[in-house]
C-alpha cells in the first residue's frame, strides 16, 4: 500500500521544484529581459530587472548586421543530420548489443562511454588537419560527422537501455515467422521502441545545436551555425551585451519552443522501461 504524504510535506516539496526551476530558468529570463534594453540599461549597476525603457534596437540592429537565417538553416541541418547519422550507426549497433551479446559487451559499452570523458581540445589538432587534408572546414557534412561521432556514445547507450526492456521471444516470433534481420529490425523493433528512438532524438538535436566548441573551430561563414552567430557578437572592441542577449535569445528561441511542445514525449522516453 502507497504511503500517504500529508500536505505540509506536499507544499514544501512543491515549494523546492518551483525555486530550483526558478534558479534553472533565471539566466534564460534575464538573457530575454537583457536584449530589449539599451547598451547602457545592459551594464548599469544596481541592475534593473522590469522597470527600463524596452527597446526592439537590438534586434533590428542584429538583423542587419548578420544572416540570422543562414545560421538558422545550418543549425537545423547541421543537428538533425548528425542525429540521423548516429541512429543509422547506433540502431544496429544497439541491437547486436542488446540481443546478441557477447562476453565483451558490457566492456565495449563502458569503452564507448569513456570516450566522452576525453577533453574535446585533444584531438582538435589531428581532426582539424584531416578536415583541411579532406577538404571539409567550414562544410556541413564534416561538421555532421564530427558531432555525430561526438555523440554516438549517448546514442547507443539509450538505445540499447530501451532495445534491453523489449522481451527477446517478440523478436524470436518474428525469426520463426520467417522474418529477416533487416525486417526484424524494421517492423518488429523499431516501432516497439519509439518513444524511446523519438526521446533519443529530441535530445541529441539538443545536444548538436548547442555545441559550441566543434562548430565554432570547424566553420568559418558558409557552414557557421547560430552557436557561431552568437560568439561573433564578443569581438576585440567590447562585450556589447544588450545586442549579445539579443542574439542569443534568437539562437534558442526555436530550441525552446521544440522542447516545450515535445516535453511529453521527452519524458515519456526517457522514462521507457523504468516503470513496470
Amino acid at each position: 500500500m502507497a504511503r500517504s504524504v500529508s500536505n505540509s510535506r506536499k507544499w514544501v516539496f512543491t515549494l523546492l521544484a518551483w525555486t530550483a526551476a526558478l534558479l534553472i530558468f533565471f539566466p534564460i529570463l534575464w538573457t530575454v529581459l537583457t536584449s530589449f534594453k539599451t547598451e547602457g540599461e545592459a551594464i548599469a549597476s544596481p541592475p534593473r530587472f522590469l522597470f527600463f525603457d524596452w527597446t526592439t534596437e537590438n534586434y533590428a540592429t542584429v538583423q542587419e548586421r548578420s544572416n540570422y537565417f543562414r545560421h538558422f538553416m545550418n543549425s537545423v541541418v547541421i543537428s538533425i543530420g548528425s542525429t540521423l547519422l548516429g541512429l543509422m550507426v547506433a540502431v544496429p549497433a544497439a541491437w547486436s548489443m542488446a540481443f546478441q551479446p557477447t562476453r565483451r559487451t558490457k566492456d565495449l559499452l563502458m569503452w564507448m562511454l569513456s570516450t566522452k570523458m576525453m577533453p574535446a581540445v585533444g584531438v582538435l589538432i589531428p581532426i582539424y588537419i584531416l578536415f583541411q587534408r579532406a577538404g571539409l572546414l567550414d562544410n556541413r557534412f564534416g561538421v555532421m560527422v564530427v558531432l555525430m561521432l561526438m555523440n554516438l556514445p549517448i546514442i547507443v547507450w539509450m538505445l540499447y537501455t530501451y532495445f534491453r526492456e523489449i522481451p527477446g521471444e517478440i523478436l524470436e516470433a518474428a525469426r520463426m515467422d520467417g522474418a529477416g534481420l533487416w525486417n526484424e529490425i524494421r517492423h518488429v523493433l523499431t516501432p516497439m521502441a519509439v518513444p524511446g528512438i523519438a526521446s533519443t532524438m529530441l535530445l541529441n538535436i539538443i545536444l548538436a545545436w548547442n555545441e559550441a566548441f566543434w562548430t565554432l573551430n570547424l566553420t568559418a561563414s558558409k557552414a557557421a551555425p547560430l552557436t557561431a552567430f552568437i560568439a561573433s557578437y564578443s569581438s576585440p572592441e567590447g562585450l556589447f551585451y544588450a545586442k549579445l542577449s539579443a542574439a542569443s535569445t534568437m539562437a534558442i528561441a526555436p530550441i525552446l519552443v521544440m522542447g516545450w511542445f515535445s516535453q511529453k514525449q521527452l519524458v515519456r522516453g526517457l522514462t521507457f522501461g523504468a516503470v513496470k
